[in-house]
This record gives C-alpha cells, structure tokens and sequence, in this order.
C-alpha cells in the first residue's frame, strides 16, 4: 500500500488503518501509506480535534523511545442499541467498543404495529442515558434489530411474517423524530436480528473466523451470515431466511406466513409450544419452551431434541453450500437438546471433510449479541472511511 495517494491515505482512511490495528504508530501510518510525516501529522490531527483518535500505552523500540500508539477512543460517543423481539423488547446505551453503559428489557409486542411499539422504544433513551451519563448529543447513531426480513438500503422490514403492520414502514424515520427533536438528526440503521446477532457474536468471539453462520431459533427461525468480516444479507436482505424452507414431510403444518410446511412451522420455539400445549404442558412462546427446558421437562427435551434434527436436515445444506467454521446456535432454543440434535443429523449427512474444521456451539453473548451487532453495525458504518471524512469536513 506504500505510495498509495488521494481518498486512500486520508484521514478517514488513517482511521481505518488504526481502529483495524494494521498501523498504530505514526512511522507505520507513514510506512502503510507513504505519505510524509507531516501529511500524516496534519492528519492525525483532524481525527485527535474529532476526539477520535487517542494516544495509547507506548509502542515496540527499536533501540531509542518506544513509538507512541494510536488507537480509536470507544468512549468520545455513545450509540443507542435496540433489539426487538416478538414479545419484549431490549435498549442499550454502548459505548462505541460495543460495551453496554446502560440497559433495558420491557415487555413488548411486536404485532401491535410499529407506531406503538417505536414510540414506547423511544421513550426509553432519556433515562437510559441519564442513567449511562450520557448527553442526547454524545449519540453518533441508533442501531436496531428487528425479527423480520429488512431492505438494507431503506432500512425497512419486507413482509416480515411476524411483524403485521411493520411492511415497508420508515422505522428510521419514526425512531430519528421521536428521539430528540431538538438535537440535529442522528443515523438510524435497521437489520435483522439473525444478522446483527451473527455480527456481534463473530466480532466478539471468532474475529478470524472468515465464514461464520448462526442460526437464531426463538419465535421463529432465521440465519445471520458473516463472510470476510461483513453480513451477507444477499441481494434485497433475504439472505438467511432458512425458517421458510418446506419441509416434503409436513404439508399439514402451517405456517405464520400462510404457507404449509415451513421449517418454522415444525421445529420453532412457537411450533414447540403449540406442540407441548397439546401434549399437557402448557406454553406461549418460546420463551416459555426455554423455560420448560431449563426445568428439565422430560417432554420439551425430547421435542427440542427432533426439532433440532429437522433444523439440522436444512443446514447440512447451509454447511455444505458456506463450508463455515462455526456454526452457532442461539434464540431461546440455543441449549444441549437442541443443539445435540442439529448435531446428530450435520454429522450423519454432511460430508466429512465439510464438517472436519467446523465448530458447532451455542451463543456466548446471549441476549446481548443483538445490542453488540447493531453498535458494530454503527460503528462500521459511521467511521468507514468515505463516511468519516464526510463527517471531519462537517466538524471543519
């Protein structure tokens, strides 16, 4: 990259270059991109009065004093996280490493339309940063997760099945105007939650896992992919949505979205609570089969364990198509029964050398893995290099 000239050694591309750790000292900035000392002096200036960019503990000497490291300062602002989940909703105050400062978890229903549901999320920010001590004017952006399909580029939900009234609704829109109309507005990005829940877990537990899957099973079923270090959403964000697959064997069952025979249909958190209903043990959701589990009832055990099978039927595909390195499972049905049977049936059909380097485990952040994604999602967005010397010519 030595000589390299014009938007890529700017100082949004400097930035880049420390917060990825590729250069942290001002001789390796120089080295990376072969601009002069004083070019990346001047820089390095633009990102220190953006408080961007601080000094870090001393570098590696080369026989006289260490060379001062550069990083990027997580804490100059705050992102506001959400997660929506059919019956509750979570918010966060995070600092920009993705580090909750302040939480919140309410119950919440999805189906009563994204006017309700998104003023009541709104409504929880002022005491969220009163409590994180954080000024309205420190959030740099909203990052929210919701169950459903979403258009990356509109930041709209698309014909999400569990989510009526949410179709191509301006969620962003709604959230910027009924956050602080007094401060100027602030991004607002949207994502699915099986996506920003495989990008937080990825960042945040196998950075150097280049192909990484994980498949969300609560209300519904969903899959988050992570390739090179970016969420594959496909063409129109319909990337993942394994929980619509038809299974040949089940034409009976139906479907949240009006069809017969949906994996979602058979092997969800809703399907085992219908099913567990039927057999004598109540439950509502999948929350209510999580708890059922954790009881150690003989009968949700069993039943997370098929399910888990029949999840496993559709991903030996996903594996074999993505040849991943991890495989992850989360959601409310992210436990040993479950797992074991996703398990028992990758093992059975994939080929070997498809699943000889593959880890198959469950969620580390749990219910945070949502708020860490949409922070990174933030993040990446905001202080990408085109967009934040967009930003510094703002500050000028």
């Amino acid at each position: 990259m030595a000589g390299s000239t014009g938007t890529q050694a700017s100082a949004g591309h400097l930035l880049q270059l420390i917060r990825s750790g590729r250069a942290t000292t001002r001789g390796e900035l120089q080295a990376a991109t072969g601009l002069s000392r004083s070019t990346v002096g001047h820089r390095l200036d633009q990102l220190f009065r953006a408080g961007w960019v601080r000094g870090g503990a001393g570098g590696t000497s080369t026989g006289g004093r260490p060379s001062a490291r550069l990083e990027f300062d997580p804490g100059h602002a705050v992102v506001l996280a959400v997660n929506l989940e059919t019956r509750h909703g979570r918010a966060a105050v995070m600092d920009l490493a993705g580090t909750p400062l302040a939480e919140h978890t309410a119950p919440l229903d999805i189906t009563d339309g994204p006017e309700r549901v998104l003023d009541e999320v709104a409504g929880w920010f002022g005491p969220l940063l009163e409590r994180a001590g954080a000024d309205p004017g420190r959030v740099c952006g909203i990052g929210l997760s919701v169950p459903g399909p979403v258009d990356w580029e509109s930041g709209q939900a698309v014909q999400p099945p569990i989510m009526p009234g949410w179709d191509r609704y301006p969620i962003g829109e709604r959230i910027r105007r009924a956050f602080h109309p007094a401060l100027a507005p602030v991004p607002v990005l949207v994502d699915n939650d099986a996506n920003l829940m495989a990008y937080g877990e990825q960042r945040a537990g196998y950075p150097d896992c280049s192909a990484f899957v994980l498949v969300k099973v609560s209300t519904g079923i969903g899959a988050g992919v992570v390739v090179g270090g970016e969420i594959y959403r496909g063409i129109d964000g319909g990337a993942g949505d394994i929980g619509h697959i038809r299974l040949h064997d089940r034409p009976d069952a139906l479907c949240m979205c009006g069809s017969y025979g949906c994996l979602a249909a058979v092997a969800s958190g809703r399907a085992l609570a219908r099913d567990l209903s039927a057999a004598g043990r109540p439950a509502a959701s999948g929350s209510d089969v999580r708890a059922l589990l954790a009881e150690g009832d003989p009968t949700a055990v069993r039943m997370a364990r098929d399910a888990g099978r029949r999840v496993g039927e559709v991903l030996v595909t996903v594996v074999t198509l993505l040849n991943p390195g991890v495989l992850m499972v989360g959601g409310d049905l992210a436990g040993v029964p479950f797992l074991t049977g996703v398990r028992e049936l990758l093992y059975q059909r994939a080929l070997p050398r498809t699943t000889a380097h593959l880890q198959v485990v469950t969620s580390r952040l749990g219910d945070r893995a949502s708020l860490v994604g949409a922070t990174a999602m933030v993040v990446e967005s905001l202080y990408s290099p085109a967009r934040a010397d967009a930003r510094l010519a703002a500050l000028a």
